[in-house]
């Protein structure tokens, strides 16, 4: 089994370190790792060591650092502009899109979303995805972060200004005659998906992004849920791309 990650706001200088917090309680409570057991640390901003356990208190471990590293942010970046859905649907979304190599997630407000995304409501509800992304990029092992962005949602127009941004934008409609498996792709820049809500992306939504130069694509013969959709059409994407 490899060794479990840890997120630290700034890597140590030193040789040796004390992890406590959230982190630290977590490595020495939950996960009850012990002295010699070998653990990672990541910025996520790339910046990686690797340290082994030299002493455990209540909450905090004292460690070794054995080794450093950086790992270049992956190229070309994968956005996805995802639907905002009701209940736990967003997360379990970001959660799993995370875990398959999503480098940004943007929450869209979208004509047909049940959810909208107001106020307090919306800060606290995009913190809860920006927690899910730290949580999965752990459990994934990613040295970095996603990123979740927003504020604390975008409209559709913002959307479309973003899509006319990337080296290349899709949208997944199955509708679309173009399948994402024959899309040519770059080797750098933004490719930026957009996943509709539950109850999909409307016809005035589509042709905005179109207009913003996004292009149409379908995964395949069956009709996804919008929190399946992303993952599927990021799992052949990181293929693609021969992230995997």
């Amino acid at each position: 089994m490899s060794a479990p990650l840890f997120l630290v706001e700034s890597l140590p200088i030193a040789d040796a370190m004390t992890l406590g917090g959230p982190e630290g309680h977590h490595a020495a409570t939950v996960q009850r790792l012990r002295v010699g057991e070998e653990l990672l640390l990541a910025d996520g901003h790339g910046g990686t060591a690797t340290a082994v356990v030299t002493a455990v208190g209540r909450g905090v471990l004292d460690l070794r650092v054995t080794s450093r590293g950086y790992v270049d942010a992956p190229v070309p970046r994968l956005v996805v502009v995802q639907g905002l859905a009701k209940g736990d649907r967003g997360e379990l979304a970001v959660q799993a899109m995370t875990e398959v190599g999503v480098d940004e997630v943007v929450p869209w407000s979208a004509s047909r979303s049940v959810v909208r995304w107001r106020g307090e409501r919306g800060v606290r509800a995009r913190e809860k995805w920006a927690v899910t992304a730290r949580e999965a990029a752990k459990q994934a092992r990613r040295p970095w972060l996603p990123v979740v962005a927003g504020a604390p949602d975008e409209s559709t127009e913002t959307v479309a200004r973003r899509l006319s941004g990337a080296a290349a934008a899709f949208v997944l409609h199955e509708a679309a005659e173009d399948r994402l498996t024959m899309a040519e792709l770059p080797d750098a820049g933004e490719i930026v998906l957009v996943v509709g809500p539950e109850g999909g992306i409307t016809d005035a939504e589509v042709g905005v992004f179109v207009e913003a130069g996004a292009r149409p694509v379908r995964l395949g013969p069956t009709v996804l849920r919008t929190s399946t959709a992303g993952i599927a059409a990021l799992s052949l994407l990181a293929a693609r791309l021969l992230r995997w």
